[in-house]
């Protein structure tokens, strides 16, 4: 006969273990110490099988039985319960063990030694401050097919004004899910999706200094710092080649040809191959510093560690030390520099300016360029762009061009 409430409450242990049943294989196993477990007999494959339900009363009658309905379900459907059991608490464990934040920690683990310092610092915080207080303990294959679940942590930093802090969250989240991919804890990456889901940061934020006659004054001011060689060359370099400041500082003597002239890397936005034509100036500069460094892995290392390149903030600090405000000039200004005044007073087509900057360029067809794309033009360009610097630092301009 079925069990009921009263008559599971009132069972009392004795010598030898107790079963009561209630069918369709569901009974109540009362143990000698006094305890009450749910117990499931059935059979599968020719074999017969046992699994837990619970214990009473943590799981009570009308629990236990539809444990036990939803177990026969299974076995209709030609699938084993305790199989399909011990699968489940696998997929937990490994859930458990592969959250947003462990595989993150073991991303940064891997990669976090090439960051610099201060910068590796940041990129931590950011995860530890933004991202893993809302996600940090999910599953990173479920995250994986839910983007809605990341844009609203970006949208947290979105709501604070943090524009520029939420696109480098979003692809600092992307570079967790590549890696995460081949490693088997995700399908896809869900950053992909968001790329136009924050606005754009505000270009004004970028500090830059776009009047020429304020540029010549700035040159001057560069000439005249009194600092460490590395620095100062690392301040003169910076106008000529316009790259993105960390870009700059991680150059590498190996990338750099200078019987050819030519600077190749890799973008770090894009991952992409990239040349920089480099000027007679540049060149003279480079030749200048190679004594120094050109032993060494970079061309402008840490003054504590050869091994690594000098800080993010090295030139920020040159500007501030020449009495440049933060809001007239950034590091990443000059690249905005050259972008106004290559159109503006020289006249360069803006794909030429643009491929230069390393932005995505299309030709009519919709096909990006490649690295070597209008190399010529863009040669030309950097040494005109060199000698109209000479020009504004010296006074010597007439109608945009060296007089």
């Amino acid at each position: 006969m079925a069990l009921s409430d009263v008559l599971i409450r009132t069972a009392k242990a004795t010598d030898k273990v107790l079963k009561l049943f209630d069918g369709g294989g569901l009974f109540l196993q009362v143990t000698p110490a006094g305890g009450k477990w749910w117990r499931l007999k059935y059979r599968f494959a020719g074999k017969e099988k046992l699994i837990s339900l619970g214990t009473y009363p943590d799981t009570s009658l009308k629990e236990a039985r539809e444990r036990r309905d939803a177990a026969r379900k299974l076995l209709e459907a030609g699938v084993d319960p305790g199989e399909e059991r011990k699968a489940v608490k696998t997929a937990a464990i490994e859930n458990a063990a592969n959250t947003f934040e462990a595989v993150t920690r073991e991303w940064f683990a891997k990669f976090g030694p090439a960051m610099s310092r201060g910068h590796a610092v940041r990129v931590m915080r950011m995860f530890e401050r933004d991202i893993f207080p809302w996600i940090g303990g999910k599953p990173i294959a479920e995250l994986a097919t839910q983007p809605c679940e990341v844009l609203q942590v970006l949208r947290r930093i979105e709501d604070r004004g943090a524009i520029e802090t939420a696109h480098r969250a979003r692809s600092k989240c992307s570079e967790v899910f590549l890696y995460a991919i081949p490693t088997g804890r995700a399908d896809r990456d869900p950053c992909a999706d968001l790329r136009k889901a924050i606005p754009p940061a505000d270009e004004k934020n970028l500090a830059a200094i776009t009047e020429p006659d304020k540029v010549g004054a700035l040159l001057r001011a560069m000439d005249g710092y009194n600092g460490g060689l590395i620095v100062r060359c690392a301040l003169r370099l910076a106008p000529l080649v316009f790259v993105r400041p960390g870009e700059l500082r991680h150059a590498e003597w190996k990338d750099i040809d200078l019987e050819a002239a030519e600077w190749k890397y890799l973008v770090t936005k894009t991952k992409t191959p990239h040349i920089v034509p480099l000027s007679r100036q540049a060149v003279d500069i480079l030749r200048e510093l190679h004594p120094v460094t050109g032993t060494g892995r970079y061309v402008f290392p840490s003054p504590l560690s050869v091994d690594r390149p000098m800080s993010d903030n090295a030139i920020l600090t040159a500007l501030r030390r020449m009495g440049i405000p933060k809001d007239e000039m950034c590091g990443h200004g000059f690249r905005a520099m050259a972008r106004t005044l290559l159109d503006e007073v020289l006249h360069f087509p803006a794909d030429i300016i643009e491929h230069q900057l390393a932005h995505k360029v299309k030709d009519p067809l919709g096909r990006a360029y490649n690295r070597t794309t209008k190399l010529d033009d863009r040669r030309r360009m950097m040494q005109e762009w060199a000698d109209y610097l000479d020009g504004l630092k010296t006074g010597n301009i007439r109608l945009g061009k060296v007089a």
